[in-house]
């Protein structure tokens, strides 16, 4: 039956110790698509699944407006279970090989401007904890470029005097990213106020870096809060999402603007391959890129 098999298929994501994040969207968008062959087919085993099946569940996804993002996302899930299927030798055909991802054309990546950055800098004013904290929060997310998730994952020991240690990334990589100095300065009154504020409280080296009001790690809903109110406070654009990965895409283009390596910039990123990072310079417009050529000029940078 597909559903017993998921279940085996999720203890085997559990084992290799995958996100309950990750683990909860592989199981739901595999149900979703169960529960609408079953209705639209009659079909419960797994053996009966043909592409056919899978190819209506997707065009149906279409209908209802879903962006290709979103079912690419979706098909990934499928590939997954099939294959966990096959490898288990549960079913000897796979459904999902002839079933490629759906074209998707190459949209720009919008991200705030540095004239908003310096406004959402200025909506956390004041002495009280948690509006030093979400200033903090905001400098994390523009100078680091951290996912949301990953924010909420750091403890007080991977933050070191001039770097951040990031362990618990997008597939279980670490890395580590730099602390500037004026990112310090807010750490270190953060650091500051936490700690009186919850002086009765033993905070250690595998405390959660940020806490709620009431002592507990924040959650990604809470930062999420966090930059939409920081986004209505500098009257951002309507036209742009204020989410913290809108933040990410900002640090990643102020990066390349001025003068960081794709590279470079793919590692601080934690991104597997440079062909995910490539997508911010393609959104680099062409005055940006003629001003990083003249830094870069070779006669410019001739020894004189």
């Amino acid at each position: 039956m597909l559903k017993d098999l998921l279940e085996e298929f999720i203890l085997e994501l559990q084992i290799q110790n995958y996100s309950p994040r990750t683990m909860k969207s592989y199981r739901n968008n595999n149900l979703l698509m169960f529960t609408f062959i079953e209705k639209e087919f009659g079909i419960k085993e797994i053996e009966k699944v043909k592409p056919i099946h899978i190819k209506t569940y997707i065009k149906f996804l279409q209908r209802n407006k879903r962006k290709t993002i979103y079912i690419n996302g979706i098909i990934k899930c499928f590939r997954a279970f099939f294959k966990y299927a096959i490898n288990e030798e549960v079913i000897e055909d796979n459904p999902m090989l002839n079933i490629g991802w759906l074209r998707d054309k190459k949209t720009l990546i919008n991200a705030f401007t540095d004239e908003e950055v310096e406004r959402m800098m200025k909506v956390y004013t004041g002495s009280e904890y948690l509006v030093i904290r979400n200033k903090l929060i905001m400098a994390f997310l523009f100078d680091t470029g951290v996912r949301c998730l990953e924010l909420c994952s750091i403890t007080n020991g991977d933050v070191k005097e001039n770097s951040l240690i990031i362990r618990y990334g997008k597939g279980n990589k670490q890395r580590i990213v730099a602390i500037s100095p004026y990112v310090r300065r807010l750490i270190l009154r953060y650091i500051k106020c936490r700690d009186s504020r919850f002086k009765d409280r033993l905070i250690d080296i595998n405390t959660p870096f940020f806490l709620s009001y009431r002592f507990r790690a924040l959650t990604v809903e809470g930062v999420e809060r966090v930059v939409k109110l920081c986004g209505q406070g500098a009257n951002i654009r309507k036209d742009i999402r204020c989410s913290p990965h809108t933040c990410r895409h900002y640090f990643a283009q102020a990066q390349l603007r001025n003068g960081l390596d794709v590279y470079s910039l793919s590692r601080l990123l934690g991104h597997e391959n440079i062909s995910i990072t490539k997508r911010y310079l393609q959104s680099i417009n062409d005055r940006d890129i003629v001003e990083m050529s003249v830094k870069t000029s070779p006669l410019m940078n001739l020894r004189k």
